[in-house]
Formats: C-alpha cells, structure tokens, sequence
C-alpha cells in the first residue's frame, strides 16, 4: 500500500501583500509559519504508527521557499533520517512578467466561452499555459511513486496540486481541461494506491481540520 500525503504551503507573504505568485518566491507569513508547524505535527501524528512499524516515508517539495520551509517542519518532525528532495517540477504555474508584482497592474487575457483552458496564453510573456503545468507536474509526480516506500509526503502549490491529484487517479493530461480540485494553504490531502486491487483511493481533498485551533485563537 503506498500513501501519497499530499501538502499545500500554508499563508505566504506575497498573497497578503496582494503581489501575483507563481514562481515569485515568497516566504511564509508568520502565520503561515504557525500553520507550518501545525501540519508537522499532524503528518507526524499520523504517521508514527507507520513509522513505529518499520514503514518508510519520502518527502519531496517543490523548491520554492515558502513550500520548502513546510517540508523541512514535516521532515523534523518525522524524525532523523528524512530528508527533503526538492524538484523544481513541483512549481506553481508560473505568470511571467506578472510574478511579483502587485495583483492587478499587468493585462491579462481571461479564456472566453468555449476556449481551450487547457492550452489557453494569457498573454503574460513568459508565462505558462495549464498544460505546461500538468505535463511537468504529472512527469514528476510518476516518478516519485515509482520510486515511492509506503509513503510519500508531497509538497506543492494550490494550483499544482489539482494536476497531482489528477495524475495520481490516472487522468490524461489531455482530458484534465477545466478541471480544479480546491487544496487550501496548509490542507492536507490522502490518497491511497492498494497494490492488491489497483484502487487509487482519494480518501481526503483539502483536509483543514489540524489548522482549526489556529483559525479559533486569530478571532
């Protein structure tokens, strides 16, 4: 049985700062920090009795800040002996000239009715189409399962996020379309592949309840 835990980064500094993302690399908020240490500890929570029983566990992280702050929490609290790969293919998408600036002050051209969301340019240059997205997404994704133990921690962005999970039930990236599964900052998604029956089980999609302690004490 092999368990892919898949991460969002949590709150990052360039969303409160109203600047565009993508590959800009933003670091995590101080809240987003306290969120940080709150998925650690639930990933933990959850798999020390894997870990108890001899089960191995991968981390592997995009390689922008504000995701690789996120891995290195869950791979310290998992113990000595993890460590966090880091793979570029794990980006959010990225906006081009738009990164890093406030959201707003550059054009873009949003896909009319029956555009091809797909392949839709926004006419940002330098930015990247979903399927630029999904195609190195998915590559990286195959990968780590291949080469995946019982468990594998990934750390990614809310948008990169839909085409793992995309990728994970077995979806060509051809047919992905429009299509968005919603993975907030610092959710934790499940999805499970039992070798015995081939079923790949997305068990949990966004999953906030380990954060909700956090949201009672910021009101």
């Amino acid at each position: 049985m092999t368990t892919l835990h898949l991460l969002t980064h949590p709150e990052a500094t360039h969303v409160v700062d109203g600047l565009v993302g993508g590959w800009y690399d933003a670091d995590l908020t101080e809240r987003g920090t306290q969120q940080a240490h709150a998925v650690a500890a639930e990933v933990a929570a959850r798999l020390s009795p894997a870990l108890a029983a001899g089960e191995r566990v991968a981390v592997v992280s995009s390689d922008l800040v504000r995701c690789r702050r996120t891995a290195e929490l869950v791979a310290a609290a998992l113990g000595e002996g993890v460590p966090v790969r880091l793979d570029r293919r794990l980006r959010e998408q990225s906006y081009g000239a738009a990164e890093g600036r406030p959201v707003g002050s550059c054009a873009w051209r949003p896909p009319a009715s029956g555009d091809d969301a797909l392949h839709h340019h926004d006419g940002v240059p330098g930015s990247e189409t979903r399927w630029q997205v999904a195609d190195r997404v998915q590559a990286s994704v195959r990968e780590h399962l291949a080469a995946a133990p019982e468990h594998l921690v990934l750390v990614t962005h809310g948008g990169a996020a839909t085409y793992v999970v995309t990728t994970f039930v077995g979806m060509a990236v051809e047919a992905v379309g429009p299509v968005r599964f919603v993975t907030p900052p610092g959710s934790i998604s499940t999805l499970r592949l039992d070798p015995a029956t081939g079923d790949r089980r997305v068990e949990s999609v966004g999953d906030l309840g380990h954060l909700g302690h956090l949201e009672r004490s910021s009101r």
